[in-house]
This record gives structure tokens, C-alpha cells and sequence, in this order.
């Protein structure tokens, strides 16, 4: 379980470090930084898969994400006192991310190439914008000392820790390939290889199509589907995997918590294909996926998804509530609940209904966001409420 997350030099977040829990919800207004926060979680995901650079293309380019505030703001600036100004810079732009977990942390920093930065570079090239991966490091434990320093990329090298020496794994590390995917499955680094896999197994959910041409809604070939497509496409199969090898009494509940009387069938069509079919109380046949609101039909979704057979390390779902009715959010908050007994839950809604059941169970580590000149902020956080973090050197 991870038990920090700290993001720096992001979009409005300019420094921020986050406890966690097991079920964790991220709330605030509209512009307080909530999608900054989910989007830098997926970055944070895309080093294991080896696509952090190209995330960071598609947002626009490094340059585009950083922080846009000054390096630091003072005391007199946050109470109003003097104007917001910046001045010299002291430290070079880096964009940080990081989490500390149960065994094992990590960090990235990523920066722009030297002949973009204001420093001397012998061959210039023609992908100046592109972002390099400055320094990686995986240290023991959930706070960083050198002493429990593990593996440290610096530039292209990276070395591992033996005893009181130093390893060298790597020399010629290309600046735009994470350590995950040049040593990830060297045996001798099993740091590595353990924490690509546990960001591997991380889930987003967080744009289930519901329009009439959505996969969902249409018949397809089923084979065992413990873990639901991000897209939805293989939700008949999803749900009958959780009926065969999966917890079927909580499916039959939360289709009965939701919708009270109804029945959730799949439809074993000619040629192996399956489709949802829902019995609601009253009528004489089934309604078909097709004929599904938008709002049930993204309901089923997340049931498939939320009763996975195989939980994840972490899930995290992105305003589940987009097309349910109100009356759905308590159900789908019970649901959430439940799933956080056995995967880490991070959910970040602006749904009054929805919060407020979360916010009832014991475990909720409720977040609150909110903007200070600019920057993201966790509401009510002072200087000693903040989990214990710092950045490599």
C-alpha cells in the first residue's frame, strides 16, 4: 500500500505531499487541482510501462506542465502583504513525482535536455522539447536517507547498492527510458522488478463510454475476463467471470443494492458471444445493453470493475459518478467501500451524496483541495500535519 504521494513542479501543484490510506477521496472545487493530481498519478504509472515521456508529449511538452508560479512563495505573498513576483531562479525546473510504500519508495525527476536549459551540450538535437529522466532513485522504507538508498539513476547511469558498495548496472542509460524498462527484469535488481510490477498492477478508470455505440451496449466474444478493459468494451464477460470464479452473492448484491428486485443475466448468444441483459422488477422481458440508461449502464461498469477477481495495487476512479442519478451514489459508495477491503482506493468525485457515504466509513482519508494564489493546496494542511518527505539530492 502506498502510504505518500508527493508531486512537485506540476500544473497548479507546486509542492504538495499526501498521506494515504486505504480508501482515499480527493475533493475541492472546480480548479482546485483535482485532474493535476489524478493526472500526475498517471504519470507516475506511465514510468513502469515505459511512456512517461510520451505522456508528457501528448499533455502539450514538459515545458507546457510546469509549474507557471514562482519558485517558491513566501509568507508575505500568501498573506497578501507584497504582490506575487518571482526573481532568479536557484535550482534547476524539475518535475518530481513520487510515493512512498510499505517496502519499498521511489522518485523520479524530469527536466528538460541541457541545450534547452540554459547549459553547453556538444551535438545538438533536434528533439530539444523532449523531456529527459534526470535522477530515479528506490530507497528502503518511506523515508529517503542516503544510507537507505537502494538503486540511483543519475543522467545515464544507474548503480545499485552491495553491502557498503556501489554497483554499476547500467552506463549508457538512454535520457528518455525509465530504469523499470532497461533493468526491470535483470535478476540481480529485484527492487526494481518488484516495484515495476506493483505500478503495473495499478488500475484508472475514468472514461467509460455510455453513448449508443458504446462496446458495452454491444454484443461480444467472451472468454474469462477477470479484469475489466479501462474502455469497458468486455463488460458481459467481466460480470459472468465474477459469477464463475469471483464473489457472485456481492454481485447479486450490488445489482440488488442499486436497482431493488432487478437481475443481472448474460445472454450466451450463437458463436460465443455474450451480452448484459437486467430483469427489473415489473417488466415481462429483460432490457438488453442497448436499452440500458447511460446512467445503469456505467453503474454495471463499475460493479465489473470494483468486484475484480484479481484486485490491483491500487484503483483509482475518476468522478465515477458522471451519468448516475443521485439516488445510485450511496449504492456505489457501499460498492466502493467493500472493494477497499482489498485493494488501495483512490476516488476523486464532486458528488455531495457520494462523499458523504465514503466519508462515513472509519478508514475514509478524505483530501480536500483548494487554490492558493494559484497553486494547489490541501485544505487545513499546516507544516507539522504533513507527512514526512524529502527529495533525493
Amino acid at each position: 500500500m502506498l502510504h505518500t504521494l508527493a508531486v512537485a513542479n506540476y500544473r497548479s501543484i507546486n509542492n504538495l505531499v499526501l498521506p494515504l490510506g486505504r480508501l482515499n477521496l480527493v475533493t475541492g472545487a472546480n480548479g482546485s487541482g483535482k485532474s493535476n493530481l489524478y493526472r500526475a498519478l498517471r504519470l507516475l504509472a506511465e514510468t513502469a510501462q515505459g511512456g512517461v515521456v510520451n505522456a508528457l508529449a501528448r499533455e502539450g511538452g514538459l515545458d507546457s506542465t510546469f509549474w507557471a508560479g514562482p519558485e517558491t512563495l513566501s509568507r508575505r505573498m500568501l498573506s497578501g502583504e507584497v504582490p506575487v513576483q518571482g526573481g532568479p531562479r536557484k535550482e534547476a525546473r524539475r518535475l518530481r513525482l513520487g510515493f512512498a510504500g510499505d517496502d519499498f519508495s521511489y522518485a523520479i525527476s524530469l527536466g528538460l535536455p541541457e541545450s534547452n536549459s540554459g547549459e553547453s551540450r556538444d551535438t545538438p538535437s533536434a528533439f530539444s522539447l523532449d523531456p529527459e529522466i534526470k535522477r530515479e532513485c528506490i530507497w528502503a522504507g518511506g523515508s529517503y536517507r542516503p544510507a537507505s538508498l537502494l538503486v540511483d539513476r543519475a543522467g545515464a547511469m544507474v548503480r545499485m547498492r552491495e553491502g557498503r558498495n556501489w554497483q554499476v548496472m547500467a552506463q549508457h542509460l538512454p535520457s528518455f527510458d525509465s530504469l523499470y524498462e532497461q533493468i526491470g527484469n535483470d535478476p540481480a535488481c529485484p527492487e526494481v522488478s518488484h516495484l515495476r510490477e506493483h505500478i503495473r498492477r495499478w488500475r484508472f478508470y475514468d472514461h467509460f463510454r455510455s453513448d449508443a455505440e458504446a462496446p458495452a451496449r454491444q454484443p461480444q466474444l467472451g472468454t474469462r475476463t477477470p479484469v475489466l478493459h479501462h474502455d469497458g468494451r468486455d463488460l458481459a464477460a467481466a460480470l459472468q467471470t465474477i459469477r464463475e470464479i469471483g464473489d457472485a452473492a456481492a454481485l447479486d448484491a450490488a445489482i440488488s443494492d442499486a436497482f431493488p428486485g432487478a437481475r443481472l443475466r448474460i445472454d450466451m448468444q450463437a458463436g460465443g458471444r455474450f451480452a448484459v441483459e437486467l430483469q427489473q422488477e415489473g417488466l415481462l422481458r429483460p432490457l438488453s445493453a442497448s436499452e440500458l440508461s447511460d446512467g445503469t449502464l456505467r453503474y454495471l461498469l463499475l460493479v465489473a470493475a470494483l468486484l475484480t477477481p484479481r484486485p490491483p495495487s491500487l484503483m483509482l476512479l475518476n468522478e465515477p459518478e458522471t451519468s448516475l442519478h443521485p439516488d445510485l451514489l450511496p449504492a456505489l459508495g457501499r460498492l466502493i467501500i467493500a472493494a477497499s477491503q482489498h485493494t488501495q482506493v483512490w476516488v476523486v468525485s464532486h458528488a455531495s451524496r457520494l462523499i458523504a457515504t465514503l466519508e462515513q466509513h472509519p478508514e475514509c482519508n478524505a483530501i480536500v483541495l483548494e487554490k492558493q494564489l494559484g497553486q494547489t493546496v490541501i485544505q487545513g494542511q499546516g507544516m507539522l500535519d504533513e507527512p514526512a518527505w524529502k527529495w533525493p539530492s
